[in-house]
């Protein structure tokens, strides 16, 4: 688990640096599980993952609020780190075989391709639903895409 303290450090050192108007940021978490925390976090932190999307299904079960646009967040890395704080421009909830081509690109994960996207979230998607007592169907669970930007630390952009 993240130390309180530690989060609320790199958020006053990113709302300092950026002068962000906001007072807080929604939430800190890992992208992928721990076993993708710190490759998924690097990309975040390099600009190149500017998705990410999640099961559905899985708010349901869990009862967690989804995501919502607007909010700053902390991704963590495997260690609960804190590594880059985005801001959330965009969220919605669309068919697992709706999920765009520039969507699975903005997800910056393997060859950036939609069959390739399709075929890794499939299987997450296939262990995380399995984990919670369900199954996941690609012809009809819901996934919900978060459309994000990094900014802290600042990306370089060429």
């Amino acid at each position: 688990m993240a130390d309180q303290q530690e989060l609320d450090d790199f958020f006053a050192h990113a709302k300092a640096a950026l002068d962000l108007p906001a007072d807080t940021y929604e939430d800190a978490y890992q992208l992928g599980g721990a076993k993708f925390a710190d490759k998924l976090a690097a990309l975040v932190k390099t600009g190149k993952k500017t998705a990410t999307s999640s099961g559905f299904e899985l708010y349901t079960i869990e009862q967690d609020p989804l995501p919502s646009a607007g909010v700053y967040n902390i991704i963590l890395n495997r260690a609960d780190k804190p590594v880059a704080l985005t801001f959330t421009d965009n969220v919605f909830v669309t068919p697992f075989m709706k999920v765009t081509a520039d969507i699975a690109k903005r997800e910056g994960e393997d060859d950036q391709s939609l069959a390739s996207w399709r075929e890794v979230h499939q299987a997450f998607f296939s262990r995380e639903y399995q984990a919670n007592g369900i199954q996941f169907d690609p012809e009809s669970s819901m996934v919900v895409v978060e459309e994000f930007h990094t900014v802290y630390p600042v990306v370089q952009t060429r």
